[in-house]
This record gives C-alpha cells, sequence and structure tokens, in this order.
C-alpha cells in the first residue's frame, strides 16, 4: 500500500508527489509561474492520478499548492502552437483541424476528469487566486476548502473565449445557475467567503497552515474507514448526480447486492468494541492489461 514507487520514481515538472498514511499528497511546484498549467501539467496530472487509483496507492488525495496562488490557469501556449490552434489553416483545411481540435480539448477535460472518476476521494486545498483552468480542476474534487485570501474567476470570458474543461458541466452542479451565469458573463472575483456562503467550498482558512492542518485531518479520516464504503459512496454520488432519484435508488440496490461486505460491517462493531482503530483491506488494483 505504501509503495508509490512508480509515481516517485519520475521526476515532475508541475509536481511534487508524495504519500503518508494512505494519503497520497500531489502539490503544484511552481511558484514563480504561479503554477500556470503548461502543457507538461495536462500530462502529469493524469498520469499521477490515474497511477494512484489504478495501483490503490491511496485512500485519499489532497491536492494542494506553493506560493501566492493555487493557480493562475492555463497557460495561452496550450492553445496559441501546435496541435491546440488552427494556425494558418487554410479555407479548404479549417473544419478538418476543427474535428481535430475537438480531441484536443477532450484530453484536456480528461485531464481533470480523472479526479472525478477517482476510486478516492479527493480534496483540493486552495490559497490565492483559482483562475480558469484552475476552477474545472477545484470543480472536479469531491471537497475544496480554502483561505481567506482566496478568490475564484472563471477567466475565459475576459480572454474571449468561453469555458470549456469542465467548468459549466460541474459548476452548475455545485452552486446556484445565477452565480454561474454572473461569474461567466462578467469573469468577475468570487470571494473565498461568498465561495462558502454559496456552498463552493466548505470551509475558510485565516492562513494556509490552518487550512493544510485541516485538510490533512480530513484525509486522514477518510483514510480510515473502509476504503469499500467510501468508493461505494463516491460512485453513488457521481450517480445522483448525473441521474433521477429512481434511477439512483435502483443503482445503490444492485451495487448493495455486490459490494455489501458484512466483514468489514464487523470489523467496524469490533473495533468500536474494543476502542481501537478498525482494519479494513485496501482497495484491489485494477486490472487494464490480460
Amino acid at each position: 500500500m505504501d509503495d508509490m514507487s512508480s509515481t516517485r520514481a519520475q521526476t515532475y515538472t508541475c509536481f511534487d508527489v508524495a504519500l503518508e498514511n494512505k494519503v497520497a499528497n500531489i502539490t503544484l511546484n511552481r511558484p514563480d509561474a504561479m503554477n500556470a498549467m503548461n502543457r507538461a501539467f495536462w500530462n502529469e496530472l493524469p498520469a499521477i492520478v490515474n497511477d494512484i487509483n489504478d495501483n490503490a496507492r491511496a485512500r485519499a488525495i489532497v491536492i494542494s499548492s506553493t506560493g501566492k496562488h493555487f493557480s493562475a490557469g492555463m497557460e495561452l501556449s496550450v492553445f496559441t502552437s501546435g496541435e491546440g490552434t488552427t494556425g494558418r489553416a487554410t479555407e479548404a483545411d479549417a473544419h478538418t483541424r476543427a474535428e481535430s481540435f475537438r480531441y484536443h480539448v477532450h484530453h484536456l477535460q480528461d485531464t481533470f476528469s480523472c479526479l472525478d472518476n477517482a476510486r478516492m476521494p479527493v480534496i483540493a486545498a486552495i490559497q490565492g487566486g483559482c483562475i480558469g483552468g484552475a476552477v474545472d480542476m477545484v470543480s472536479a474534487c469531491d471537497i475544496r476548502y480554502a483561505t481567506e485570501d482566496a478568490f475564484f474567476c472563471i477567466q475565459e470570458i475576459n480572454i474571449g473565449m468561453t469555458a470549456d474543461v469542465g467548468t459549466f458541466p460541474r459548476l452548475c452542479g455545485l452552486i446556484p445557475q445565477g452565480w454561474v451565469r454572473e461569474l461567466a458573463y462578467t469573469g468577475r472575483r468570487l470571494s473565498a467567503q461568498k465561495a462558502k456562503e454559496i456552498g463552493l467550498v466548505n470551509e475558510v482558512f485565516p492562513t494556509h497552515e490552518a487550512m493544510m492542518e485541516h485538510v490533512n485531518a480530513t484525509a486522514l479520516e477518510i483514510a480510515a474507514k473502509a476504503p469499500l464504503a467510501v468508493a461505494g459512496s463516491k460512485v453513488m454520488i457521481n450517480y445522483a448526480r448525473d441521474h433521477t432519484i429512481q434511477d439512483g435508488l435502483d443503482y445503490i440496490a444492485v451495487w448493495q447486492t455486490g459490494m455489501f461486505s458484512p466483514a468489514h460491517m464487523g470489523e467496524a462493531f469490533a473495533a468500536k468494541q474494543g476502542k481501537r482503530d478498525a482494519q479494513y483491506p485496501d482497495l484491489v488494483p485494477l486490472r487494464k492489461r490480460m
């Protein structure tokens, strides 16, 4: 469980990765660049998260950052060179280039969808600016905490484009639509306190240190629970978000026929009676190759 050798063996340009007490900490590590999301970012984040997820290396993931700002969002180079733009395409090939660009956007979307799809909960710890693509990223996390100086901005409207990497599909399920529309149409900043009032973040802290203390304690609390029950809860919450109430009720009934574990429940009761920590098996690594 504590072997994270494949993730540790690789040096990342945008992240530091550490595992302790069954919690994976992924830290944005480019403070001098305001942790802007360069080309490497979009390849490294899913590689890290998918490795943790597929190999069941942790029971919770914490995403935090360094420096004054959480992230300034996507670097324009991601869209202004290579496959990220229509470039000097002639009128004759503009449409075929656009078809290719659609898949490029899907690649960017998948970078954050891996957080939503991970079997373990993902907690975001946000300080300073959470701008543009960073809003897409934290919207894909399970829980968000912020410092008092944090602010959120759908920056895309300020540079003449529509946010396209996940802000609208996810944010509309997190906060009232009126707020999504105001932020999307105006590009205004949403303060940490207002973000808490409307439900985007769970709590606001006076300092980064206080926030990280709470975040790490929450991650450890999650890691102490039965991983199967936690994973099931995430699956059910995501499914309920995307389906009707009746569909959700039916799906949890089907899930329980195969995933309900009397042994895990028995361990929970035995641990409580014995005044000890419960011991649960980790999730099993996924088989992706035959």
